[in-house]
């Protein structure tokens, strides 16, 4: 067992094991309650691997693996680190979660080609695991790849004309992103600092030209499509045609998480947090976050559509993190870090929420919701709990992760940012509270009863509630993320 349970064998098989899923997935595909009992199996493995590597570490272990070296100095090679172990936790835990979210949407939907989506779900997963393991740009690069092509699938599965613009749009942006911007930035700092490893305080030698390292930066968040800053996030909102499970695995668990993520760890351990506050870029690039947080959050006030609302709030919140990063303090990286996690549970809450409502009441339109509350009244209670999280106001986790972005801010001497984050909180109440409101707002004339309860199946009924429980958990118990978070910068 121990031997089993070593640290390097943990990493490498939570890895390994979603990728190998695939091929039960595909050979169970006539008996789907087979398929899904490998999705759901091999999913609690690795939360079981992903907990004993964060026991690990809690305990002061360090755990590396370099499997090969395709040329000097680009090597396949692992490395476990606080932001990667914060990372890990949410990717592996949500994609239980999203799992027995799907079974009851999937089904009672009656989607077509549930193999190919959980089977390409597991690759994103594998994907995801080995980018917040990466320790150099050149192997998070490789998984970044894998990740956005076993999404593609998943973005086109309806096989609609509308779900192939979307995904054509979604291919192009962080395909030409990435080729554009995000390789010319790993080659030009493989050339400029001599290594591509992960270190902490940054790589690049002193006496580099701050003009270099001012324009990789630059590069590096241009070329991070999938942390969405304006005006490259345009492949997200049309990506929304996809399954509501898609649209939760886009949103929480998967891709723009791992865009932020790879940003926060370029930030500090490619440029470094000193480097950083010296750069020309480093202002007009965090200014761009600002406005990209307010733009957005005025364009979800826009939007009727309930699914295209929260992709653009996601526009928004994400900015949260960039701007996290681009402040070079160290509270702007702990509410960043603690954001990837509390942004999480919160909008994975509000889209689990839409497909509820979708399967249950086949609605689509924030502009119908109106008293479905006494229909689905857990359901509603669940977004109303996901709204006060993505707010930032108490019982919500979001509060904490928020609260160190304004200290972060305050720190960096940004009272502009300060003002943005305030801002954009108040957009936030504007364009998600009154849903949960209307909801609950009576439809029934007097003497007339009210509508029978028509909550979703009960898997994602399940799924939703617990995801709703974790975000008032986080708000009471924080701990752990913020330990993570801390040990980012020290």
């Amino acid at each position: 067992m121990d031997i089993l349970f070593a640290p390097t064998h943990s990493l490498l098989l939570s890895m390994i094991l979603p990728f190998l899923a695939v091929f039960g997935i595909i050979v169970l595909d006539r008996r789907p309650n087979l398929r899904e009992a490998v999705s759901i199996g091999i999913s609690m493995i690795v939360i079981v691997l992903v907990f004993n590597l964060y026991r690990q570490f809690k305990a002061g272990g360090t755990v590396e693996l370099s499997l090969f070296e395709i040329l000097p100095g680009f090597a396949i090679a692992f490395k476990l680190e606080a932001l990667g172990m914060l990372f890990a936790l949410v990717a592996a835990g949500l994609w239980l979660v999203t799992i027995v979210y799907a079974i009851g949407y999937m089904r009672s939907h009656h989607e077509e080609n549930q193999t190919r989506f959980y089977a390409c779900f597991a690759i994103a997963i594998g994907s995801v695991l080995g980018i917040a393991y990466s320790a150099n740009l050149f192997t998070l690069f490789v998984f970044y790849e894998v990740l956005t092509l076993s999404t593609y699938p998943l973005v086109t599965h309806a096989g609609t004309p509308e779900a192939k613009r979307g995904g054509r749009t979604y291919l192009g942006i962080l395909l030409g992103t990435s080729i554009v911007f995000f390789l010319f930035a790993i080659i030009g700092t493989a050339v400029i600092a001599g290594t591509l490893d992960f270190r902490a305080g940054g790589i690049f030698p002193e006496g580099t030209p701050t003009a270099i390292p001012s324009l990789l930066l630059l590069l590096f968040v241009f070329g991070v499509g999938k942390a969405a800053i304006m005006p490259f996030h345009r492949w997200l909102p049309p990506a929304m045609v996809a399954p509501t499970p898609v649209s939760a695995l886009l949103h929480a668990v998967a891709v723009v998480k791992a865009g932020v993520f790879t940003l926060l760890k370029i930030g500090v351990f490619i440029f470094g947090l000193d480097l950083m506050n010296t750069l020309t870029t480093t202002d007009i690039l965090l200014y761009l976050a600002g406005a990209s947080v307010l733009i957005a959050s005025v364009i979800a006030m826009r939007q009727d559509n309930l699914k295209k609302r929260l992709a653009y709030s996601t526009v928004s919140q994400l900015s949260y993190i960039t701007a996290g990063m681009l402040l070079a303090t160290e509270a702007g990286i702990i509410g960043g870090a603690m954001h990837i996690a509390m942004h999480a549970f919160g909008k994975i809450t509000l889209f689990f929420c839409a497909g509820a409502i979708l399967v249950s009441l086949h609605k689509t339109r924030v502009s119908e919701l109106r008293g479905i509350g006494w229909q689905m009244p857990i359901t509603m209670l669940a977004f109303l709990i996901g709204t006060i999280s993505i707010i930032g106001l108490p019982p919500g986790g979001g509060t904490w992760s928020k609260w160190y972005l304004l200290t972060g801010a305050l720190d960096a001497d940004q009272i502009a940012i300060m003002g943005v984050l305030m801002v954009s909180s108040l957009l936030n109440i504007v364009y998600l509270m009154p849903i949960p409101v209307l909801a609950f707002m009576p439809v029934a004339k007097e003497g007339e009863a009210r509508p029978s309860v028509q909550e979703a199946p009960w898997p994602s009924l399940l799924a939703l509630s617990f995801t709703a429980l974790m975000c008032l958990f986080l708000f009471v118990y924080p701990q752990p993320l913020f330990q993570l978070a801390s040990a980012i910068v020290n």
